[in-house]
């Protein structure tokens, strides 16, 4: 009999597990697909190429407690990603170089909006000039959530960055890179010693799962409920992959976004070879180029991405109550709080769960 069954061996249930194994609980891990890690697995090409299945993980961190904590489980080799967007038939720096907005602007250029805005664009335009928003921005935004701009929440501006120098890091922490053998390979090096089920539905077995202190779900929370209140819209990518077998690399980096829509549905083309530790691409031959097209999935199992508008925050704010009153079970995780975690957040929101839990644990068995 399991103290604890957690729903997911994606990063948030493998951390969380860990944290309760390694205070003594019994731990029992149940996850839908045929492997572990989630949405960061990954797997090789047959050229020996790393492929990131569900899309380009990048981890960085500013903490220096977190990133010894990943290295428990993982060797790290650094990648600092530099991302372009195919603009005008350049590949300019993403986020967007100050350089760039003196080229096409000038320096005193001034937000188009201001006052408290009503929705994305709006938000958009109180960072960044028009021509910057429509050239860098827009297509991009309306390609990856299949709406008008004018229809997301403001909020989601928070994760656009205009910058006044040509830094050409996507980001700036202290620490950032890639496992050496890869994210799948870390998530089981965090699950090692605790007993792992796969192809295996809780929500369609739960009588058969009864754990004797609490049941922790990482999976969608509408999901969890039955869609009894309606569905959260999530969105997914469709991802398809090319192999050039007599090419070395054909893009200038990792990652080149694709904001133009009358350059294609897809949102970004990844090349997997510049990702990889340069030692060990330079014997590989040929590259793997991967384009992403976003649409809206039916299958909870394609989630990617929670739905940034005013009508699903409220769905969900409804279904978080319900959660909140459920004795002995926590809904967490990207699909289960309806957020968007980068991996450095997801790992810092487990552990602090995964403490609130053994410390409950702790309280209740002294009682």
């Amino acid at each position: 009999m399991s103290d604890y069954i957690v729903v997911g061996a994606g990063l948030t249930g493998a951390v969380i597990a860990r944290a309760l194994r390694d205070a003594g609980c019994r731990v029992l891990v149940l996850d839908r697909r045929d492997h572990v890690a989630g949405n960061v697995h990954d797997h090789l090409h047959p050229s020996g190429i790393s492929i990131h299945t569900y899309g380009p993980h990048y981890f960085r961190t500013n903490d220096d407690d977190l990133w010894k904590f990943v290295n428990r489980f993982a060797r790290f080799y650094k990648y600092e990603p530099a991302i372009k967007s195919l603009i005008d038939e350049r590949h300019e720096n993403w986020p967007i170089a100050g350089s760039y907005i003196l080229r096409t602007i000038g320096k005193d250029w001034r937000p188009e909006f201001t006052g408290d805005p009503a929705n994305f664009e709006e938000a958009a335009l109180g960072l960044m000039p028009r021509l910057v928003y429509e050239k860098f921005v827009k297509g991009y935004t309306e390609k990856q959530w299949g709406v008008p701009a004018t229809a997301l929440s403001a909020g989601l501006v928070k994760r656009f960055d205009v910058r006044e120098d040509d830094e050409p890091r996507l980001m700036r922490h202290i620490h950032q890179g890639i496992p050496v053998e890869g994210y799948t390979r870390m998530v089981e090096a965090m699950l090692d010693g605790i007993p792992v089920e796969l192809n295996t539905d809780y929500l369609r077995r739960r009588d058969a799962f009864k754990p004797c202190r609490g049941l922790v779900f990482t999976g969608s929370i509408d999901e969890f409920f039955g869609f009894d209140m309606g569905h959260l819209v999530y969105r997914g990518q469709r991802r398809v992959h090319e192999y050039f077998v007599d090419a070395d690399l054909l893009q200038p980096c990792g990652q080149v976004n694709n904001p133009d829509p009358l350059n294609g549905d897809h949102i970004r083309t990844l090349e997997w070879k510049q990702m990889m530790e340069p030692e060990t691409a330079r014997h590989i031959r040929g590259t793997v180029l991967t384009r992403e097209i976003p649409f809206t999935p039916d299958d909870p199992a394609e989630y990617e991405y929670p739905f940034p508008d005013q009508a699903n925050s409220e769905l969900y704010a409804r279904y978080r109550e319900r959660a909140s009153a459920l004795k002995d079970v926590l809904i967490c995780g990207r699909l289960g709080e309806y957020r968007y975690y980068d991996m450095d957040q997801a790992i810092a929101r487990a552990r602090l769960l995964a403490r609130r839990l053994i410390g409950q644990a702790a309280v209740e068995g002294a009682s």
